[in-house]
């Protein structure tokens, strides 16, 4: 997708419906996998959808045409008020900080995805290690592989994100082990319009709700779990 392209991608959070996508964003499932022990490795690519210029996508969670709006928002009277905060990320983050990298935390955007958790450290105490080759490439893994974005690891040298890299898209999370449908995974600096016409931050990569529970609307919390 070229620049011109990139910038027409956009999602618009209509005021108690559905997310209003455009910019011809492709739209596939993307699954969580899980070692023996339950703890998140990787991501398993799935079903991709029809490509389509535009399309709306469920909120509240209640479509019987999921991922898709059926307009069962407007039966269940469902309230998608946005609570989140308006701030930009590294100003509401916190810093873990490590020898060769820092971790910036934004807890409210957590999406319980568990890739920050597994046999070989969490990714606060592996920052902290990261003088340890092993121990910083796990820790930029854990802090890359988390979708929502809470997590990020820092270039101490150059003072630059260390960020995975994205076409802008859209995917579905699974996450079997749990045995739940997990958030909507914005990639690729896809822009986010509220509901009021104004523009939240500009991320590579945030989560949005899709269950309807959510208390930090648009974005996902972590109650489909």
């Amino acid at each position: 997708m070229g620049d011109s392209q990139k910038n027409k991608a956009k999602v618009i959070v209509s005021k108690n419906g559905p997310y209003l996508v455009s910019g011809n964003l492709l739209l596939e499932k993307e699954t969580i996998v899980s070692d023996n022990d339950g703890n998140s490795v990787e991501w398993r690519k799935g079903e991709k959808y029809p490509n389509k210029e535009s399309y709306a996508l469920c909120r509240c969670g209640q479509s019987k045409n999921k991922p898709y709006c059926d307009g069962t928002h407007l039966k269940i009277n469902f309230n998608g008020e946005e609570a989140a905060s308006r701030q930009k990320y590294i100003e509401q983050a916190e810093k873990t900080a490590g020898p060769e990298i820092d971790l910036s935390d934004e807890q409210d955007l957590c999406a319980l995805a568990r890739f920050c958790h597994n046999k070989k450290g969490n990714t606060w105490d592996l920052t902290e290690k990261s003088d340890n080759s092993q121990a910083k490439e796990e820790a930029i893994k854990q802090a890359g592989n988390c979708p929502s974005g809470r997590l990020v690891a820092w270039d101490k040298k150059t003072g630059q994100p260390i960020e995975p890299e994205f076409a802008p898209s859209i995917s579905l999370v699974e996450d079997p082990e749990k045995n739940v449908s997990g958030p909507i995974w914005l990639k690729g600096e896809v822009e986010l319009e509220s509901g009021d016409g104004k523009k939240y931050e500009t991320r590579n990569r945030v989560t949005l709700c899709r269950c309807g529970q959510s208390k930090n609307k648009p974005f996902c919390d972590g109650c489909h779990i």
